[in-house]
């Protein structure tokens, strides 16, 4: 066959080959615009709605959702009414159960403390701590001063220890969310989300002695092992003078022996102290 003519035909044949491409692909791509997109139409926040609030029929309205429904989205607007709002929520975001209290639990604080958890009330004044410069979700620690049981401040003065770590703020005063602007309130009482076993610690420690709370960044989590400090520590009297009204003992009177030396017909007397004088 002539070498023209196998090239013509090769060419031809590659021409064709992509031309027919082009038309599957345009083909395909109208066909998958023209399928329909399946959507769901979940339950949404009509507005900002803040922690603790109870939902009522102006706080919803629906939106539609592509693909997959998010897990433990409602569908139905019946299950959200009168249900506590755990985290705050806002406008167009999909409402999940996980973001809502118990249905009849209600709202307000208690909605919002987990399961096994207590919140505890700690009154604290403008100069305790960081007292006024903290927001529900910030995290502290907890440090009790006071002098111990069978201690007196003349032997080892106020001793301050650290009796709670990294604990969440609940509240702030009476407010569970945080003011317009996200700043920190003055306040008095300060809520703090803990175990029952140590809201009985903080509850003991708060009758008896004074609070300070300490800031803490809150992706520190670590738990510290810190020492107690006693005011004698901080200004170095262990080795000092005993403290006023504090006698010491006096020392013990050193015993001296006499013996009598006889060499021939002269005699005389030695005198010497005792091995513990000596020591």
């Amino acid at each position: 066959m002539n070498r023209k003519l196998l090239t013509i035909l090769l060419v031809s044949f590659l021409i064709a080959s992509a031309c027919g491409f082009l038309v599957w692909k345009i083909v395909g791509a109208r066909m998958n615009a023209a399928k329909p997109v399946v959507t769901t139409r979940v339950m949404a926040a009509a507005n900002d709605i803040p922690l603790g609030s109870l939902l009522a029929a102006k706080d919803l309205t629906t939106v539609e959702i592509q693909g997959p429904v998010p897990k433990g989205a409602i569908l139905k607007q019946e299950e959200l009414i009168g249900r506590g709002v755990t985290s705050e929520l806002y406008q167009g975001e999909p409402i999940l159960e996980s973001r809502l209290a118990p249905p009849g639990s209600g709202g307000g604080l208690a909605s919002t403390i987990p399961q096994g958890m207590r919140a505890l009330a700690v009154k604290v004044d403008q100069v305790v701590g960081v007292a006024g410069f903290v927001i529900p979700g910030m995290r502290v620690d907890v440090l009790a001063s006071g002098n111990p049981p069978g201690a007196t401040s003349a032997t080892q003065g106020t001793v301050t220890k650290t009796i709670l770590q990294n604990i969440q703020v609940l509240s702030a005063g009476t407010d569970i969310t945080k003011d317009n602007e996200g700043k920190p309130q003055q306040v008095q009482v300060v809520n703090l989300l803990v175990t029952p076993e140590q809201a009985q610690t903080l509850s003991l420690a708060s009758g008896e002695l004074k609070i300070q709370l300490v800031l803490r960044n809150p992706l520190d989590t670590k738990i510290a092992k810190v020492s107690n400090d006693s005011m004698g520590q901080i200004f170095g009297e262990q080795g000092a003078a005993a403290p006023r009204g504090v006698r010491r003992a006096p020392k013990a009177a050193a015993k001296v022996f006499t013996v009598e030396v006889i060499n021939g017909n002269k005699s005389s007397q030695e005198k010497f102290k005792s091995p513990e004088a000596k020591q």
